[in-house]
């Protein structure tokens, strides 16, 4: 199948070009971070044109986005809205104009209200469901991350074990998450696509790991690798705040997936994953 990927050099996206590729798909990737031609932000632009409407299959995870100290910095700038504005207009132009089978990478954070970025993934659920797409909503995806400015929690807290020893959490660590594997997220993004026809655009596509775990416990798992390499050192400090950017709780993990796909990595086995793989760029 030809399979094209808005959002190729993200974190989703990276690991997601690999594992179909390595399926046998060919694929195409289509990211801002590969030159001005795969601008999604740019019209009229000819490459992401041809990579859409060649495509047998669209998966739409291209967004400017990040960890919560990304978010909190920068999601109520105009930068922000207007990068996921255009990225959004444009896309969903030229999905409606050739009329393909897509796949919209949402948030379990989309229905909050407070956030400029929970607001900007509802808008985008709101095309797919118009164009007759389908919706998933991630939650809280972790893997290796190319752009450490924009690294999510578990990437992050790594990263600053190995350069400064000894920091502070953005929060008291008490708030809990759901955290998903990235290869376990490219299992079921393949698995929606394989089984498209099954599912409407409004089902509840949660892809998730469907277990909770705390800021503090994820502090508590990558200090257990540090001490296993001798670095004893490491140490994680809860900072004060209580959490300001996923406060909300009324967005409960939907189950309805799990009928067709369910997680197989668990939060500590992924973490040695990552972790190992982060230990290469310090050796």
């Amino acid at each position: 199948m030809k399979v094209t990927i808005l959002g190729s050099g993200g974190q989703i996206g990276a690991y997601l070009l690999d594992y179909l590729t390595e399926k046998g798909h060919e694929v195409t990737g289509v990211d801002v971070v590969e030159g001005p031609h795969n601008d999604l932000r740019v019209t009229p632009n000819t490459y992401v044109e041809s990579a859409i409407k060649n495509a047998d299959f669209v998966f739409f995870l291209a967004f400017d986005v990040g960890g919560s100290r990304y978010l909190k910095k920068y999601q109520h700038t105009f930068e922000f809205v207007n990068n996921n504005t255009r990225i959004m207009a444009n896309t969903f132009r030229l999905l409606e104009r050739y009329k393909k089978q897509f796949v919209f990478a949402s948030s379990q954070m989309s229905n909050m209200s407070y956030s400029p970025y929970g607001v900007m993934k509802r808008v985008g659920e709101l095309h797919t469901t118009a164009l007759k797409g389908l919706t998933v909503k991630f939650w809280n995806v972790y893997g290796i991350e190319k752009d450490m400015e924009k690294a999510h929690v578990i990437t992050d807290f790594i990263r600053r074990g190995f350069e400064e020893t000894e920091f502070e959490m953005l929060t008291d660590g008490t708030e809990q998450r759901q955290f998903l594997y990235a290869e376990d997220c490219c299992e079921a993004l393949e698995t929606v696509m394989n089984c498209y026809s099954d599912f409407k655009p409004t089902d509840p596509l949660h892809i998730t790991s469907f277990h909770e775990t705390s800021i503090a416990e994820i502090a508590s798992f990558i200090q257990g690798q540090f001490n296993m390499i001798g670095r004893y050192d490491v140490k994680i400090k809860p900072g004060l705040a209580k959490d300001s950017v996923q406060m909300d709780k009324r967005n409960e993990a939907e189950t309805y997936i799990t009928g067709w796909w369910t997680p197989k990595t668990g939060i500590d086995q992924g973490i040695a994953k990552v972790f190992q793989e982060m230990k290469k760029n310090y050796d």
